[in-house]
């Protein structure tokens, strides 16, 4: 009797304890962020990719106010390539607010391009110190992560607040992004893109002004990368248009619906 208590016992215990891993696994299942483009207006969806619940769980960004015609413009600053000068000077002149997600790298090699950044009314958002995949980098790693960068623009650009993250190469788990929120961020993504990273392969820049605006939709969050060519010389015509189409662009510090 008593050997089947004890049995009955660790069998209970066996359960409890596949059942923290399940969990735990499942909390660390990595994501890469992936959507259905935009055609024709209509709007970006994630509802094929499985996480849907997750960025809702985690009240992450994707999109704004889908009834609204705004637009929501960011870039990627993982390194400088000359191109983020030409940018800064097309919003400027345009009056358009971005936000810009850098990382470690980019704040060491680029003091001057993150304080002009600030210095006209941007906002910096946090790309991670050294661009890892945060599903494999534990809680206290990627605390370290994020806290160097905001900690080293504030230094710069007297920036205290940071609010806002985009993971790295956009892989995701529920538990990164668990942890971010934890942290005072809100995780944010995109619902316009193109493979536009590749400094190789530039087509350009009507090919980017194609691709951005075959893809807009009220409450777009618009993703672009710094380094290319192609979309530096088109930012300018992308936003006449945009406007023209009765589009607004407006700062992720504004937006305050969320969509799915």
């Amino acid at each position: 009797m008593k050997r089947m208590v004890v049995m009955s016992t660790v069998l209970a215990l066996v359960l409890v304890l596949l059942n923290v891993a399940y969990v735990s696994a499942q909390g660390d299942r990595p994501y890469h962020f992936g959507f259905k483009k935009s055609k024709n207006g209509q709007l970006a969806s994630i509802d094929q990719e499985g996480f849907k619940d997750i960025l809702q769980k985690h009240e992450a960004i994707f999109m704004g106010d889908t009834k609204r015609k705004e637009l929501y413009l960011t870039f990627d600053n993982g390194y400088e390539n000359g191109y983020t000068v030409n940018i800064l000077d097309v919003l400027k002149e345009k009056g358009v607010p971005a936000a810009f997600f850098i990382t470690g790298h980019y704040v060491k090699d680029q003091p001057e391009l993150v304080k002009r950044m600030t210095a006209e009314g941007h906002l910096i958002g946090n790309h991670s110190w050294s661009h890892p995949d945060m599903t494999q980098v534990p809680d206290g790693k990627m605390k370290e992560e994020l806290d160097k960068v905001k900690t080293a623009v504030a230094e710069l650009t007297g920036q205290k607040e940071m609010a806002f993250v985009r993971p790295p190469r956009g892989i995701f788990s529920d538990r990164v992004l668990a942890v971010s929120k934890a942290s005072g961020y809100t995780n944010v993504f995109w619902s316009v893109a193109y493979k536009d990273w590749d400094t190789k392969v530039q087509h350009g820049s009507q090919f980017a002004y194609d691709q951005v605006m075959a893809q807009l939709h009220p409450g777009a969050v618009i993703l672009l990368h710094s380094v290319s060519k192609d979309n530096a010389e088109a930012l300018g015509r992308i936003i006449d248009e945009a406007r023209k189409q009765g589009y607004e662009f407006k700062s992720l510090d504004r937006l305050e619906t969320r969509s799915y």
